[in-house]
């Protein structure tokens, strides 16, 4: 009797693409609401976006005129979509500014749910099983913070991608050296504090791709970095010294940050990233039980990965935002608590790992 070998992509392909899926469902109901109504007066930063997706260099900040991948793809996928005529456009939206905010969307809601698939796997690979996991990935994207990257025009979403496919390669090891390599590469283009990430992911992720291997993807992601900003100082007629000038100011945040922190108010805007997630995670902290379920994600590299979170949060001065970075831990952290809680704080708890 004859077998037909069985396939071994797809089903790992299905533990992707099932939470992918789920998670982009979601984003696009959650999202949709921001992406129509929300008022871009507001918010210098998604006007500057826009632009970039239409082409325009001029009068963009050195801060994110060269974080160009999302724009970029979002200006591509406009082309297309304006053919199609009538589109959801927001109320008072500029003339042919419909399409690409409309690209952005859909770009972003593609990209935070692909962040949240590998939130999913690094849960599991932590020993949650797989209802759980789904349920805190779910819980990590009702955050505020994922309404507003996916449903505006912004670059936050690759950026998460980037660090959830790094964090997922540390906890996978062996069998995630793509994840190494596409963290590498798109990296340097996501967002420029990609460097403070480079030491936790050359350490935690050499069983995933030993360094000469990240070595040659990083110079590729450095190579594409300085292609782009010679391209975008040409085209806008800056000084490439600018660019340096501007990442040493944002040390001048450091002190601000800290006094936000020092109140009441710095503290919540701090907890917003999760709110009330951070219950169940608290709670199992609480009790010894607890903290032995948990303590898959109580390693030393979660605990450098939050050093490297608070670094972000001080140097942007954007508390909550930049706390989000914290989601591949808390994701697993919240599916290991709900289990203990589930079980009863009685009950000592055992986990089962899946590679």
């Amino acid at each position: 009797m004859s077998t037909t070998p069985r396939p071994l992509l797809l089903p790992r392909l299905w533990r992707w693409l099932l939470p992918g899926a789920l998670g982009l469902a979601v984003l696009l109901n959650l999202a949709y609401p921001t992406y129509r109504h929300y008022d871009f007066s507001y918010s210098p930063d998604t006007r500057s976006y826009l632009r970039l997706a239409a082409g325009r260099f001029d009068s963009v900040s050195v801060t994110r005129r060269y974080r160009l991948l999302v724009p970029l793809a979002a200006g591509a996928l406009a082309r297309p979509l304006a053919m199609l005529g009538s589109l959801p456009a927001q109320p008072g939206a500029p003339a042919g500014e419909g399409a690409r905010r409309l690209a952005f969307y859909l770009i972003n809601c593609a990209l935070l749910a692909a962040a949240a698939a590998a939130w999913y796997r690094a849960a599991r690979l932590s020993g949650a099983g797989a209802g759980l996991a789904a349920v805190a990935m779910l819980a990590a994207l009702s955050s505020r913070w994922a309404g507003y990257a996916a449903g505006l025009p912004l670059t936050d979403s690759l950026y998460w991608l980037v660090l959830a496919l790094a964090y997922y390669a540390g906890r996978r090891g062996p069998g995630a050296g793509w994840a190494v390599a596409v963290a590498l590469l798109l990296g340097p283009l996501a967002k420029e504090s990609f460097v403070f990430v480079l030491p936790w992911l050359a350490w935690y992720g050499r069983p995933a791709l030993p360094w000469r291997g990240q070595a040659l993807a990083l110079a590729g992601g450095l190579g594409a970095l300085l292609l782009a900003h010679r391209w975008v100082d040409e085209a806008a007629g800056a000084l490439p010294t600018a660019a340096v000038g501007n990442a040493l100011a944002h040390f001048d945040n450091i002190r601000y940050s800290l006094g936000k922190l020092a109140t009441a108010k710095g503290l919540a805007e701090a907890a917003s990233s999760f709110g009330l997630l951070w219950g169940p995670v608290l709670a199992a902290l609480a009790w010894p039980g607890g903290r032995r379920a948990l303590a898959p994600v109580l390693r030393a590299a979660e605990g450098w990965w939050l050093l490297i979170v608070f670094v972000h949060m001080l140097l942007s001065a954007d508390l909550g935002r930049m706390g989000y970075l914290a989601a591949p831990v808390v994701a697993g952290a919240l599916a290991l608590a709900l289990g203990w809680l589930r079980r009863g704080p009685a009950a000592a708890g055992s986990a089962s790992f899946e590679r």
